[in-house]
């Protein structure tokens, strides 16, 4: 019988015998699609974020002999995570180096594993927040719907800082569910422990402090007859494990607090600003953010979570208060700021799947007892105990169809997707087929434009056993990042580097004539550039005169498509350019086309 300490529908003998089955079949699931395509694009990194932030990070700490990480424009947790896996996996930092060196690829994989394996073990914490709030039944669920949604499943592919933070998250919601229902002490220093972790990975991830508030405030409220002594002492004790635990993961944000002030003022102002990217969405961020749970979380779910979110008030307001208040003032704030990926949604999903698995489960329940109504009793027909019994089988079978019947409505959307995905990231990547092409089609140390779709390794010389970073140059690349182009685009001297996202800003038809004149005869371009032009084409009407230009005066000779026969193109979008959600890819990368031209000093050639 549910009591204070124990949610209705609560752990029993009977439960564990499908629940842990049910949990391990999870589990493995998951973590195969995390895993299928881990190896995607190696041993070249195209993510920008990845071949710029964690991995390079934790192999600098080797060279400079210190655990400093002279950047906090991201939070260390993950970085020091791999740092010392690393120091493991080859016996050092020397080891780790040469790793780098190397075999670059292999590192990259091991910290992909790393994230992917963190990945599941959220999904087992989200079980048991599950059990202990509500029921096996609605943690295995909710469990079972973030294994299978896109968008945690593709990030667990990367060796990015937004999967693993789920897991000291959840871990924080585990603490504060068991602040709720029990108040013991271990329970305040679980989720402060968990929120401290989580925010030294993420910052975003504090928005675990509400639900962990929303617990201290409800079980005050309902055993403060001792006083506030307990509370108070609960409170010092979440706040100091939070601070510790913040603090071992972070150190340097007080060892080094100037430095970690400004670059994480540095990071606010980057997110607040209003979208500068090319080609970003116009609507606004609570939209976009709406629009991505779409299709990161998918629209059954998503609207699960919704029906979760308004109906818990009515039959457990205080799992209310603990649940809702955090994902709408996450998307509240997200939305208002400048700049938005879906991927930033992540520290709510496992809130809006635990929100989806309760309205599920009790759509389920009530729908069941509304379809096995008894019949009306026909004269001298069988009644007492055995009338009920056949009663309780018959409302136990519509229940079980009717739980099947959503749980796949609820997983579908996820799994098609999540399994075309590890489809697409097992083949190679169109920068790969396209590296190939050209090294049997383009003489060694010719000159060639490619834009900043591939990092510059990309054009060295591959030799067996050594790294692409070590290697002499393949072929002579014009670099890209320093424009020639004035705004009125005249030819000029080079100016400063700029980055990948003004990269088209700096396109002219007259660069046309530059590459001629200077022998660049091969122009290697990428749809993840060229079609932001063509997603605004009023900002950058000189890029747009450009790839005319190009598709005018330049021979295609080699294509490489990422779609299927017969599909897309996908028109750009920062999410969907980038992790191949929409089932017209057949393989990851941008849209390759390879030009050659004709005049100048490429006239004959």
């Amino acid at each position: 019988m549910p009591t204070a300490d124990r949610p209705p529908g609560g752990p029993s003998g009977r439960a564990r015998l499908w629940a842990w089955p049910g949990l391990a079949l999870v589990l493995a699931g998951a973590l195969a699609l995390r895993l299928w395509g881990v190896g995607e694009g190696l041993p070249y990194v195209f993510n920008a974020d990845e071949g710029d932030h964690f991995v390079p990070k934790a192999v600098e700490m080797f060279q400079h002999g210190s655990l400093n990480p002279h950047y906090f424009a991201n939070p260390p947790a993950f970085t020091y995570l791999l740092h010392y896996l690393f120091a493991v996996w080859y016996g050092g930092g020397s080891g780790a180096l040469s790793a780098l060196r190397l075999h670059p690829g292999d590192l990259y994989t091991l910290a992909r594993v790393a994230a992917a394996v963190l990945g599941t073990l959220a999904l087992w914490l989200l079980y048991t927040v599950g059990a202990r709030l509500f029921s096996r039944g609605v943690g295995l669920l909710a469990a079972a719907i973030e294994a299978v949604a896109f968008l945690p499943v593709f990030y667990s592919h990367l060796a990015l800082n937004d999967v693993p933070t789920l897991a000291p998250l959840t871990l924080s919601l585990l603490g504060s569910a068991g602040v709720l229902r029990k108040g013991r002490v271990r329970d305040y220093l679980l989720a402060g422990v968990g929120l401290g972790l989580a925010c030294a990975t993420k910052y975003t991830a504090g928005i675990v402090l509400l639900p962990l508030g929303a617990a201290i405030a409800l079980a005050y409220l309902e055993r403060g007859r001792a006083g506030p002594g307990p509370t108070l002492a609960g409170i010092a004790v979440a706040g100091a494990g939070a601070l510790g635990a913040f603090l071992i993961a972070n150190p340097y944000a007080l060892l080094d607090y100037h430095s970690f002030h400004g670059e994480l003022v540095h990071q606010s102002t980057l997110s607040a600003e209003g979208q500068g990217k090319l080609g970003a969405p116009k609507q606004g961020g609570l939209v976009y953010y709406l629009w991505s749970l779409t299709w990161g979380l998918g629209w059954v779910p998503a609207l699960a979570a919704l029906g979760g979110a308004l109906s818990i008030w009515r039959s457990q307001p205080r799992l209310g208060w603990l649940l809702v208040p955090a994902p709408l003032v996450f998307l509240a704030f997200m939305g208002l700021e400048g700049r938005y990926f879906g991927r930033w949604l992540l520290p709510i999903f496992p809130v809006v799947c635990l929100l989806a698995a309760f309205f599920a489960l009790q759509l389920a329940a009530a729908g069941a007892r509304l379809l096995a109504r008894p019949e009306r009793p026909r004269a001298h027909a069988a009644a007492g105990a055995g009338g009920i019994t056949a009663r309780a089988r018959r409302l136990r079978g519509v229940q079980l169809g009717l739980t099947t019947l959503i749980v796949l409505a609820l997983l579908a959307q996820g799994l098609i997707y999540s399994v075309h995905s590890g489809l697409v990231l097992s083949r190679s990547d169109t920068r790969n087929v396209t590296r190939r092409w050209m090294l049997a089609h383009i003489p060694r140390a010719s000159p060639i434009v490619v834009e900043p779709v591939s990092p510059n390794e990309w054009a060295n010389e591959t030799q067996a056993g050594t790294s692409t970073a070590t290697n002499p140059q393949q072929w002579i690349k014009y670099p890209s990042l320093l424009p020639r182009i004035s705004a009125s685009g005249a030819l000029q001297a080079p100016g400063r580097q700029v980055t990948i996202e003004d990269y088209v800003r700096t396109l002219a038809p007259a660069l046309l004539g530059y590459y001629e004149r200077h022998g660049y005869c091969w122009v290697i371009s990428g749809s993840t550039q060229s079609d932001r032009a063509f997603a605004d084409p009023r900002a950058v009407p000189l890029a747009l005169a450009y790839y005319r230009a190009l598709a005018q005066q330049g021979e295609v000779v080699y294509r490489a498509s990422p779609y299927a026969h017969g599909a897309g193109p996908v028109a750009f979008n920062f999410d969907w350019s980038f992790d191949y959600y929409p089932l017209a890819y057949r393989r990851p990368g941008p849209a390759m086309t390879v030009y050659r031209l004709r005049g100048g000093r490429c006239a004959g050639g």
